[in-house]
Formats: C-alpha cells, structure tokens, sequence
C-alpha cells in the first residue's frame, strides 16, 4: 500500500509547507496517541529533538495532539535520536517520538516514531497511524486529558548507557578526538561521553542557534573536521550528523572511512571475540562490493536491504544478526541499541584503536572499495523509471556489468531525485554506464 506521509524514516519535509506545519505534527499527536492508546493504564509518550529553530513549534503542537487524546507527554529537549529510542524503552513509555530532519539543513524538520520496545514502527502501524490522519480525532474527555513536563536528567541516562556500551577495562587515555558534533542533537551529550572515558577531545560542532545544525559541519561535510583534525594532529576524527543517529570517521592522516570499513572493522571484530551472531552483517545495496568480497574472505556473510536503516534492522532481526548499518554511516549495534547510534559506534571503534594499538589509517582500512558511482537527478513529478527509453538503457548496462559489477536505481524516500549507482572493477565503464542511465532519466523527467 503506498503511503502518504511517511517516508524511509518517517515524516519529512520543509517546515510549514507540505507535511511539516504545526497543524500536522498536532494530528501526528493524535492517531498515533489514539493508534497506541492500549488498554487501561494512564499512556506516556515521550519526546525529542534536535536543535532547529522549528522544533520549538513541532513539539508544541505534538504535545497539543498528544495530551488531547489523553497521553501524559515526557519531553527531553535537545537529545539524539537512538536517546529516545532507548528512553522510550527504559521508562516503559508506549511511544517515543523524534523531532528531526536528520541530516537535512535547518528549514527542513521531520517527526519519527519508536513504538514500546525502543524499535522504529513497522510498516504496519505507520500504515495504521496514516489511516488516522485525514479522520476527525477522538478526544479525550475532559478529566482524561494529558499532563506534558520536562525532565532534566535524560540526557545523563543517555550517556551512562553509552559508556556502558565499552568494556571496563577499554579506557581512551592517550587518544587525541576531534568530534563534530554538527552543532545537533549530540552537542554536549556526545563529547561528555568520550571526554569521560578519558580521550582528549576537540569538540567542533557544538554551538547550535537553531539555523546552523548541519551548516558546513557535520557527517555529510567533512571538510571542517579534516582541517581541524590535521591542524591539532589528532588520532581520529568523528563526524555526526544532525540527530546523531550515524557518524563517519576520518583517520589520522585526514581521510575520510565510510559506513562500509566501520561495519567491516566492528563485524569481524566482534567475530573474532565470539560475539558476533548471524555469521555476518547486514548492510544496504547501496554497501560496495569490496566489502561484500572482505567478508566472504574472512568466511563471513553480507545479508543486503532496502536502502532506510529500518530495513537493515528488520533483516537483522530477521537473519538473527547483531551488527549493521549504511555506507552512510547509519551503525545499527544490537547488543546496545535498537536503532543506528553514532556515538556507540564511535565508541566502539575508538575500543578498537586502543586494543590494537595501531594508527586509525590501518584499523580502518580492511579492504580497497570497488570503483562506485552514485549520481542523482532530481525530478519535479511523474515516475521516469516507469519509461521504456529508461528502462531500455538501465537493461542494457545491467548486462554490461554481469558478473563485473552490480547496479542499483532508485527514487529517493525523502526528496524527489532519483539515485543512479554502479559499481565495478572498470571505474571508466562506471561513469559510462552511470552517465547514460542520468541522461536517460534526466529526458524522461523533462
């Protein structure tokens, strides 16, 4: 069934356009509030958010929508995303929610959803919840109608949990941090964390204004933390993005390590401990094929999913497998997490330099990747895979790369572009094959 506001993860979009107005967040509150309104104990949601100007007013009007089905509201303030995931869990909340647009710039927001177990909703309840959207709400009588408060402490819940994660006999003592922070979510839980676990840390990132989440900084521009790095000559450097929700490494001597050499360091990592299950990871189509290869060499499995780390996580569960993520740095960790944790990872991979004792440069880097192309196209309406001159030409390089490579082509679920990946050993027939499929599209959406 095709959905009308809930993307790959959840709702997104501009603030006060389209899906992200005030009067939309306050019917989320409602049919997901009446959605898992259970039973006859008094409900509790509980809320969070990263630091754009618009989520003062998105969560307003959520905790109007929530509070008038007759839920009691929790809102945390500023903290990450895997916080409420792990919140919502820990105080036996019946929903949590995220106020976030992720990596997006500041004049976009979005409203996730994490059902009792601390795990993003399945397509079933969003299904449900959308059906809600366009009724009238039921509301509360008026002794049931909700309480909201803020509590102080969540963000220390958060970072104890985190720093549980290590072993306690890993400290960083000696490690040299530069952690971008993304002026988001992770601000000051993120480098409270790390600094407490003993490593020097250079904090980048961390003075948000509500405009500035994701401006030049962050997971998705890394050139502000590889100058950085360089310049205090540093041992790694960490990136997270706006919700903290994933992160991407850079190395001592300034490189960049994606998603893709992290799950390959922590999967066979914890592998070599024992501790890995499933006899792999899990990770997107989107994930090259050298890591796919690395794993077979280390007589391991690479289980692929849809693109969205709620996808990952259902083959992980599915295939009964504790490691995954994205090439984009999502890192889903089960032993901690029930959702992408960038922070955890972090940590883990900061463990990981200190029991090796070598540079980040040769701890992070376990395979050559496959030359890989990604291009998008955006498009401003209809479906341009549907035509046959696409489709024609997609064929065409599909047969090229058999055996050679892989392809994958698919409309974005949060903005209207479509993306154009390949992969193969040949990097000129690559960008060939990629350039014609572009040019296909880009016709087709004329």
């Amino acid at each position: 069934m095709a959905r009308k506001y809930f993307g790959t993860d959840g709702i997104r979009g501009r603030t006060n356009a389209g899906a992200m107005t005030p009067e939309m967040a306050m019917k989320v509150g409602q049919a997901a509030g009446a959605h898992f309104l259970r039973g006859a104990h008094k409900h509790r949601v509980v809320i969070g958010k990263d630091t754009r100007l618009s989520g003062y007013m998105i969560e307003n009007a959520l905790v109007a929508g929530f509070t008038s089905v007759g839920m009691d509201v929790v809102q945390f303030g500023p903290i990450p995303t895997p916080a409420v995931a792990l919140l919502t869990r820990s105080m036996r909340a019946d929903l949590g929610v995220m106020i976030s647009a992720s990596h997006n710039p500041y004049e976009d927001n979005g409203i996730k959803l994490f059902g009792p177990d601390g795990f993003k909703l399945s397509d079933t309840d969003e299904i449900a919840i959308e059906a809600l959207l366009d009724k009238p709400a039921k509301l509360a009588n008026a002794p049931d109608v909700g309480r909201a408060r803020r509590i102080e402490d969540s963000r220390g819940r958060y970072i104890h949990a985190v720093k549980a994660s290590v072993p306690e006999h890993i400290r960083f003592d000696g490690l040299h941090v530069v952690l971008d922070c993304a002026h988001g979510a992770a601000y000051q839980v993120a480098p409270t964390a790390i600094w407490e676990l003993g490593a020097q840390v250079t904090p980048i990132g961390v003075s948000p204004n509500g405009k500035n989440i994701n401006d030049k900084v962050g997971s998705t521009y890394v050139t502000t933390l590889q100058e950085t790095l360089v310049s205090a000559g540093a041992d790694i450097g960490i990136a997270l993005d706006g919700d903290a929700d994933r992160l991407i490494v850079v190395d001592e001597k300034g490189r960049v390590v994606d998603g893709d050499q992290i799950m390959a360091l922590l999967g066979t990592a914890m592998s070599r401990a024992g501790k890995l299950t499933g006899d792999g990871i899990v990770a997107t189509v989107m994930s090259n094929l050298g890591l796919e290869r690395y794993l077979e060499s280390q007589h391991l499995k690479l289980v692929r999913a849809k693109v969205g780390d709620r996808y990952v996580l259902e083959e992980m569960r599915n295939h009964g497998i504790n490691v995954g993520g994205e090439q984009s740095g999502h890192m889903i960790l089960l032993d901690h997490a029930t959702t992408g944790d960038g922070t955890i990872a972090a940590l883990q991979v900061l463990a990981q330099l200190v029991e090796s004792g070598k540079p980040a440069s040769e701890v992070l880097h376990l395979f050559d990747p496959v030359p890989q192309l990604l291009k998008n196209v955006r498009f401003s309406g209809g479906k341009p895979l549907d035509n046959p001159a696409v489709q024609a030409v997609i064929a065409q390089a599909e047969a090229e790369l058999a055996g050679k490579g892989r392809l994958v082509i698919r409309p974005s679920g949060t903005e209207p572009v479509i993306r154009v990946m390949a992969e193969g050993d040949d990097a000129a027939q690559v960008e060939k094959l990629v350039d014609a499929i572009c040019d296909a599209v880009k016709v087709a959406a004329a």
